[in-house]
């Protein structure tokens, strides 16, 4: 089957036509990949910064449908459409019995340490055990949620990561209130997928933080209510605010220094959500005595923040109730040969999502 393989990082990806999956073993399925968002894990893994071992298959945000079960799967059967889902629950360890399902890495990391495709005999990993970026790909079964087959792949892919990660920072870790004031800092999807669910929540006031002009005047359709580069940021909540700062700010870069421009965007007793992923090493430094005198909350959100098949089929009720515009993130659309031409509009910070058909 074809596939995109990573040999070596900051290399460009090789698509190649001889790449093989894994056997279906029990408790697995096997699912043919129809469409896969391209999220900016995936570039993180390509150079390096999430330590995946090479050679691997990039993709995490995708969605299919199921062609093969193994022994002991009920949960789904050949021709159920589904989304991969990157953080599956083991249902055993203490973070599960929580009901905090999202929070657990039994699988996951058992599963990114396993590789589940082989090229010419030789071992090959995926990234966070998923390799969307193939045609087909075997998963643990709890690593799919089926949905229904009216439900587009492209639509079901962007569920798969970024549209729950953005609106579950929201909804859930936040629980931002009606008639509050947000900050967004930084634009792309997950950011967007945010911006879309503090609207949904009643937010009165969302400002938009990015460095692109391409994003800041497509942000408004999003529910942003005000756009401005970073260097203007402080005075816009300000403005906003009449000085006093913004009740919750979501970063969703992973770098430190949105996580302190939106720590410093939030009001006393504000909330600030650091939902963009960075290296183990990037630091953030804060004043602890900002930190007590101020009282602001600093939480982190994984994945939507909650039991994840349960929220991705809210998700989908609330885009066919038409609350979220997930067809208007889909900015770019590649077949797979063209992959790497996405990586380079992501790089330029051009695309809110580019969506490869598989």
């Amino acid at each position: 089957m074809r596939a995109a393989v990573l040999r070596e990082y900051g290399a460009p990806l090789d698509v190649v036509d001889t790449m093989e999956t894994i056997e279906t073993g029990p408790g697995r399925v096997k699912v043919r990949i129809r469409a896969t968002g391209m999220c900016h894990s995936d570039l993180s893994g390509m150079t390096g910064k999430l330590g995946v071992p090479v050679p691997f298959v990039p993709g995490h945000e995708g969605a299919g449908e199921v062609v093969e079960v193994g022994g002991g799967v009920t949960s789904v059967a050949p021709g159920d459409h589904v989304i991969v889902n990157f953080i599956p629950a083991c249902g055993e360890c203490a973070n599960c019995r929580r009901g905090d399902g999202h929070l657990c890495t039994a699988m996951m990391y058992k599963a990114a340490g396993t590789p589940n495709f082989r090229l010419d005999g030789q071992p090959v990993f995926s990234l966070i055990g998923c390799g969307t970026f193939a045609e087909e790909v075997v998963l643990p079964h709890q690593s799919v949620v089926r949905i229904d087959k009216d439900v587009p792949f492209d639509i079901a892919a962007l569920i798969g990561c970024g549209v729950t990660t953005g609106t579950g920072a929201v909804l859930n870790t936040a629980g931002v209130r009606e008639g509050s004031t947000v900050a967004i800092v930084g634009c792309g999807g997950v950011g967007i997928a945010a911006m879309m669910a503090a609207r949904l929540a009643g937010a009165s006031q969302i400002l938009a933080v990015d460095p692109s002009p391409a994003k800041r005047e497509l942000v408004t359709r999003f529910g942003a209510t005000a756009a401005v580069s970073p260097e203007d940021a402080e005075a816009a909540a300000a403005e906003l605010t009449d000085g006093q700062g913004l009740d919750y700010t979501f970063e969703v870069v992973g770098r430190p220094s949105t996580a302190e421009a939106a720590w410093k965007l939030a009001r006393r007793g504000g909330t600030v959500v650091v939902v963009g992923v960075g290296a183990r090493d990037d630091l953030l430094q804060l004043s602890l005595g900002t930190l007590a005198t101020q009282s602001k909350n600093l939480v982190g959100s994984v994945y939507g923040g909650m039991d994840v098949p349960r929220f991705m089929q809210q998700l989908v009720g609330l885009w066919r109730d038409g609350k979220l515009d997930l067809e208007a993130m889909i900015t770019r659309r590649l077949q797979l040969e063209d992959i790497n031409e996405g990586f380079d509009l992501m790089k330029t910070g051009d695309a809110i999502r580019t969506v490869v058909e598989l």
